[in-house]
């Protein structure tokens, strides 16, 4: 697999002369999917489905989603697909029936590109030009300010506190309301706690507390990552971030070039923190703006650089004193974490190679055939992986020998140092997988199965640049079931769980399913969580982008 990477981070010259043996999957002559990344309207009044079969009765609630929905401003494109303009989904489900609605969301950066017709706040991926109406010596000095950080926030929903807000990686989120998916209010963390940001996929305590991390930089230039606890309610309606705490912080091992991280995995006693070797060189995403250089130009691969695990105690916020390394990896999202048998097992989505965030530019997202191949054919596939990390490891431990015992893994973890234990994962999949690109995605049983042992988790199987399978995995056996229809590609799987469920999987999983060949029909699916037969689908009248992230908000 490692050198499948290798061969594929190439040349595109080699990449054509070697293309008949370095293909992961049977799949050749990928269609186009152009119209996952264009541009729609929002649709904000609720909009009647076409069900077909049976979507349960006991469904109440809201399925909210979120993504880019607007590439283009005036005459002027969006680089990258994270950098399109945030638009809100909601289905609305009751007693079998579903509704579609959709809203832009009212960011300090939409209303600014409205204003002015065109991209006027930098994104991920889009360096905004200076204003052409200000005078030569006005744009010249525009070039040296720091670049504006975006609250576009396009990448999910989620809660503090009980209330919905949805998030990107900066320092602003926005409330919302769920029924109507307006704007209510920008939320900045750096009002409340000394963070420059937090990411998108918090984790919540039972009682609602809530943990999430956000880096912080020091005048010295190093940086330092932050572990933030948010209590779980409100003194007062108006309430929003009020009692946030850094209840640790970490400096980042290379100084000036701290570790860039899209989440973080959480057991019963303990945040853990993956320090992976994806680089952000902060000097060059500050002086991006005299430079013409976007924040993703900013960020690095370094394959030379070991993978860290670091654990902080959520009780007293101590940094374990071990330091879990394992080799090169990359991990957007972790499946679940637990601890058993004084060991503390860790599941994670993850590839052997970072650099396929800089490969979802829109202009690769629209391109088709053979040309469509060969960026497919550049990413490493993500798949599903264990590591399990010993919890007492003290002087008397023993050095260079496998301390698993007593768990069913084939992880192994090594003493090597007085401080330092090397891991290696376990798979968590069979061959099977491989014909199907890999896992991303994945979701679980949220609330009941969040930090405790647990045998079912949901993805993606991505024979494309983006989701064409949904995949329930089988931790039991390694199993797996699959849904897939030839030209459609499924978003993120989210598990709602069945009234009074007994089982793990006793419940439905939900997707919003695009359909780029077809004008005006993209579906929500609705599938048996445990045999993963369809059961129904809401089909909306309207196209819809593909989007990132969501969740299922119920109702009474």
């Amino acid at each position: 697999f490692q050198k499948l990477c290798k061969l594929n981070n190439k040349s595109s010259k080699e990449s054509k002369s070697q293309k008949n043996i370095s293909h992961f999957t049977d799949v050749h002559g990928l269609p186009c999917i152009e119209k996952i990344v264009s541009s729609v309207e929002d649709k904000p009044e609720p909009i009647s489905t076409n069900i077909t079969g049976t979507i349960p009765q006991w469904i109440n609630g809201n399925f909210l989603r979120n993504g880019p929905g607007k590439f283009e401003i005036g005459n002027q494109s969006f680089n990258h697909w994270f950098d399109g303009m945030a638009l809100l989904h909601q289905f609305k489900i009751s007693k079998g029936k579903v509704t579609y609605k959709s809203r832009f969301l009212s960011s300090s950066s939409y209303q600014s590109n409205k204003e002015h017709n065109r991209i006027a706040v930098s994104e991920f991926g889009t360096v905004t030009l200076p204003d052409p109406c200000k005078n030569f010596f006005q744009r010249f000095l525009s070039r040296f300010e720091l670049p504006k950080p975006t609250d576009n926030a396009n990448v999910s929903f989620v809660t503090y506190k009980g209330d919905y807000y949805v998030s990107t990686e900066t320092n602003v989120m926005h409330k919302i309301d769920p029924e109507t998916l307006e704007t209510k209010k920008q939320v900045d963390w750096s009002k409340f706690i000394a963070v420059n940001g937090a990411t998108a996929h918090p984790h919540t305590e039972p009682d609602g507390t809530t943990y999430n991390m956000g880096n912080s930089y020091g005048p010295k230039g190093r940086a330092h990552y932050n572990i933030i606890r948010v209590p779980p309610t409100k003194k007062t309606e108006a309430e929003t971030l009020e009692g946030a705490t850094v209840f640790c912080s970490i400096p980042s091992t290379d100084k000036g070039k701290p570790s860039y991280y899209h989440s973080f995995a959480m057991s019963e006693n303990y945040v853990v923190f993956i320090e992976q070797p994806i680089k952000m060189d902060l000097l060059k995403i500050a002086t991006g703006k005299l430079t013409k250089k976007s924040i993703s130009q900013g960020f690095s691969w370094n394959p030379k650089v070991n993978t860290i695990f670091h654990l902080i105690h959520k009780q007293t916020g101590e940094v374990n004193a071990i330091k879990y390394v394992a080799k090169p990896l990359s991990t957007f999202h972790q499946i679940n974490a637990y601890e058993e048998n004084g060991f503390l097992v860790l599941d994670m989505c993850a590839s052997d190679d970072g650099q396929a965030i800089t490969n979802y530019n829109v202009q690769n997202l629209r391109k088709s055939g053979e040309a469509l191949d060969e960026v497919y054919n550049t990413l490493c596939r993500v798949f599903p992986r264990r590591f399990v990390l010993p919890l007492h490891v003290d002087k008397n431990t023993s050095y260079n020998q496998n301390l698993i015992h007593g768990l069913d893994s084939t992880a192994t973890a090594v003493r090597i140092g007085k401080n330092k234990v090397f891991c290696t994962h376990e798979d968590l999949h069979g061959e099977e997988l491989h014909q199907y690109g890999g896992l991303e995605f994945p979701q679980i049983n949220y609330g009941k199965y969040n930090t405790h042992r647990y045998r079912y988790f949901y993805g993606c199987g991505f024979r494309h640049l983006v989701g064409d399978a949904l995949i329930k995995m089988d931790l039991q056996g390694k199993h797996m079931k699959v849904w897939k229809q030839p030209g459609l590609y499924p978003s993120e799987p989210v598990f709602v769980p069945s009234p009074h469920a007994t089982e793990e999987d006793d419940g439905v999983v939900m997707s919003v399913v695009i359909t780029p060949d077809e004008d005006k029909s993209t579906f929500l699916l609705v599938l048996n969580a445990q045999t993963f037969e369809e059961l129904g689908r809401a089909e909306v009248p309207v196209n819809i982008p593909y989007g990132f992230h969501g969740t299922f908000h119920a109702t009474a």
